[in-house]
């Protein structure tokens, strides 16, 4: 627990006081369009502030990553996404808006058949599940209040859950727009006190390892690699689609996403600046994850702390309501009113706000038993991100689109053959080679290598 005076603690309950005044400000509508995509009407600025706010739910471990390992936080988590999203932005957006679909499973069902899209509705349930950002948003409530940890976890489901269920995707959009102010405001705060107080660049030079100021941090240029590889979820990520599906046109959609990587930039400034100087100024940290709120206990002052404080609470809200709404919707649209179809698409509302309950639920059983938030990507990611990308590639362009059964079985054996090496890497040789692979590039390398063989045999059926 951190020391408060009054003026934080006004400013953090006032923080989430107007959060869930926000969210409760949309009037309820019981249309599936209306109720998951906002109408199909978000301008250009929500766009970008929603897109900006959802990008940094792990605040944490970029404080973690950053007081490692240095600059080598911002190349390889930084600097790869911002390539795949203007990429994205560029090929995909308003291919993406044009469609007027309302997910990706939908988009995946619609092209390579029924039951590759209900298993790519599970498979992106997994990915989306709120899980590592509802653990790290209890663990922030522990640490800055002293709570205990069931009661941080049952407020951190509160504030993030309550106001889905009445405004829908708005609350969600509304929500993440006001995050987006308090989460530049705090860094910028933490910035000018760092700047005013300890001096730029010559002060990290002085007390920083000289690694950390390297843009490669001495790391493998296959670490790197491994990294890059990972960023290439930016083509999968339901958020990414979401809003593109939402957006009032295509052009608002292409260029939300463009405009959102300036954002990004700056923001990944802010952060890793932040990070860098708490290792100049806290060297000897036994869990660098709390970096950023031991930083702030240090450095800040009455009100600074408050705001600071508020930001890092916001940074991980806006990721972690967006993903129960995420979640929801893949299970109520996705996986119910497919299995259980109904006339009215008001019941895809009322099957989503199933989904909340049963993605939060589940959610907590993983916070429950799996303590560690790096753990939780690293698993899900690696596992379920590599049978999803040529896939989506395909499904847009469709000159690199397979048949449906082999669809299937390229989800189904890349998520498998990823899943597999996590076992067969550890009877491996402490020296062998393979040791080194990471799952997810066996998982690429099964599901690119189904996925190229697909593509020739239906190239030679159609010629």
């Amino acid at each position: 627990m951190v020391s408060f005076s009054n003026a934080d603690i006004l400013i953090i309950i006032g923080f989430f006081a107007l959060v869930i005044l926000i969210g409760f400000i949309p009037k309820g509508k019981s249309e599936a369009v209306d109720f998951l995509l906002s109408g199909r009407n978000v301008g250009l600025f929500l766009f970008v502030l929603t897109n900006v706010a959802t990008w940094y739910g792990g605040i944490l471990g970029v404080g973690e990553f950053t007081y490692r390992y240095g600059l080598l936080s911002w190349f390889t988590q930084g600097f790869p996404y911002y390539i795949f999203a203007i990429l994205f932005g560029l090929f995909f957006a308003e291919k993406i808006r044009k469609t007027s679909l309302f997910t990706i499973p939908e988009k995946i069902g619609e092209v390579y058949g029924r039951k590759t899209g209900l298993l790519s509705a599970l498979v992106v349930f997994v990915l989306v599940l709120p899980a590592p950002y509802l653990l790290m948003l209890t663990s922030l409530f522990k640490l800055i209040f002293g709570l205990n940890f069931y009661v941080a976890l049952s407020v951190s489901l509160l504030v993030s859950v309550i106001y889905l269920f009445k405004g829908g995707f708005r609350s969600n959009l509304l929500t993440d727009a006001f995050e987006f102010f308090f989460m530049f405001g705090g860094f910028l705060v933490m910035i000018y006190v760092l700047f005013a107080n300890f001096g730029t660049l010559n002060f990290l030079t002085e007390h920083l390892p000289p690694r950390h100021l390297e843009l490669t941090g001495g790391a493998s240029p296959a670490f790197i690699a491994v990294w890059f590889l990972i960023a290439l979820w930016t083509f999968t990520d339901p958020g990414f689609h979401q809003r593109c599906y939402a957006a009032r046109d295509g052009k608002t959609a292409k260029y939300g996403i463009i405009i959102s990587v300036i954002f990004w930039l700056v923001f990944d400034f802010l952060t890793t600046t932040t990070g860098l100087y708490s290792r100049a100024i806290l060297p000897n940290l036994s869990d660098p994850v709390n970096a950023f709120p031991l930083l702030a206990e240090k450095v800040l002052g009455s009100g600074a702390k408050g705001i600071f404080y508020a930001a890092l609470f916001a940074t991980i809200l806006s990721t972690l309501n967006t993903h129960v709404f995420l979640s929801g919707t893949t299970l109520g649209k996705d996986f119910f009113y497919e299995l259980f179809p109904r006339k009215s698409d008001a019941k895809i509302s009322l099957y989503t706000k199933y989904g909340f309950l049963i993605a939060s639920a589940i959610s907590v059983i993983f916070v429950l038993y799996v303590r560690s938030i790096i753990n939780m990507w690293y698993l899900v990611g690696s596992i379920f991100i590599p049978g999803m990308i040529f896939l989506i590639i395909g499904a847009y362009y469709s000159r690199y689109r397979v048949e449906e059964q082999t669809a299937f079985w390229e989800l189904l054996l890349g998520s498998f053959s990823a899943f597999g090496w996590f076992w067969v890497r550890d009877v491996l040789p402490a020296h062998s080679l393979l040791k080194e692979i990471e799952p997810m590039i066996a998982g690429l390398f099964v599901a690119g290598g189904i996925h190229f063989y697909g593509m020739l045999q239906s190239r030679k059926t159609k010629g």
